[in-house]
């Protein structure tokens, strides 16, 4: 989450106006993260979440988003819900860009995940995959390995401003990964970005997933392998076997691996690093002049994926 568009009081008037959640009584900016302007807003209904997608969200794809929240909630995975207006519209324009309003989340992102905050979220994804069954949209990956061609592009002029020979390394790497890219294994809706940022506890317990909007359709091990770069690697740069082991055990008791996926998560993680290493280069290199946002540093995936390339069998993750 970030603020890119700033919105006029006179804006908000006119957008909340068109839905039915009484007197404004607080509005402010949230600076986490890095792709949509996200702003805290508590009126007389409760609090919510404003977003203006910027960036790489298409206005195309908000349904998606949006009802994929509505079908996952139907089926008990506690996430945002959308907000309709008036006219039951889910997202509507505001300061030139679309925007929603989806319900606010009790509870608060972990700073140090513990093994045991990795177990429970190797339960939640599985959880996801199992209840994204049947809803009716489609959304492909545009950030796998015809989307890191182009990320890959846009960066190479100026990687190796932010490390010598970055922008061979990255070449490489994405050449062995498209001649070698598991094709498949079972697929589904995956959330593709759950990093801890996007994950709630309440006490000893998760409280909820948010940030659907990355959500696509794409291997289910393609989004463990995600949770793996996002949550069992230490500040260091060291991977913490326990926390692998946990989330790896927390998936397989609700959603069991085949085969074919354990042979493959070496080099789907392998992929989810490279992703990650590449939208953070390219929005390292371009982030707008006075925005409210904390670019995320790149060359931390670049140490993760040079892990990975160690990596033979997913037993060395931890897996049992």
């Amino acid at each position: 989450m970030a603020v890119y568009t700033e919105i006029t009081d006179t804006e908000l008037a006119q957008f909340l106006r068109q839905y039915a959640l009484g007197r404004v009584l607080s509005f402010k900016g949230i600076a986490e993260g890095v792709e949509n302007s996200n702003y805290l807003l508590h009126a007389e209904a409760g609090f919510f979440i404003l977003t203006l997608y910027e960036k790489r969200v298409r206005e195309a794809d908000l349904p998606f988003f949006l009802g994929l929240m509505q079908h996952l909630a139907s089926r008990g995975l506690n996430c945002p819900q959308p907000v309709g207006d008036r006219a039951g519209r889910l997202f509507i324009p505001l300061a030139g860009r679309p925007a929603a309003i989806v319900t606010f989340l009790d509870g608060l992102a972990v700073g140090y995940p513990e093994p045991w905050h990795c177990g429970a979220v190797g339960e939640a994804l599985a959880k996801l995959h199992l209840a994204g069954k049947g809803f009716a949209l489609h959304r492909s990956n545009d950030l796998s390995v015809a989307g890191w061609r182009g990320l890959a592009s846009a960066a190479r002029g100026r990687s190796d401003e932010v490390a010598v020979g970055l922008a061979a390394v990255i070449d490489g790497e994405l050449a062995f990964l498209a001649s070698n890219w598991p094709q498949g294994l079972p697929s589904g809706v995956i959330h593709a970005d759950l990093f801890p940022d996007n994950v709630f506890f309440l006490g000893d317990a998760l409280s909820g997933l948010i940030d659907f909007y990355f959500a696509c359709v794409d291997a289910f091990a393609y989004d463990l392998a995600i949770g793996l770069n996002a949550w069992c690697f230490e500040p260091d740069g060291s991977y913490n076997l326990d926390k692998g082991k946990a989330m790896l055990a927390g998936y397989q008791g609700i959603r069991p691996l085949t085969g074919r996926e354990v042979e493959a998560l070496p080099l789907l993680s392998r992929g989810s690093a490279l992703r990650f290493l590449l939208t953070r280069l390219v929005d390292w290199l371009n982030v707008p002049a006075g925005a409210l946002v904390r670019p995320k540093d790149p060359l931390e995936y670049l140490r993760k994926l040079q892990f990975h390339q160690s990596i033979a069998v997913a037993q060395q993750y931890g897996l049992r």
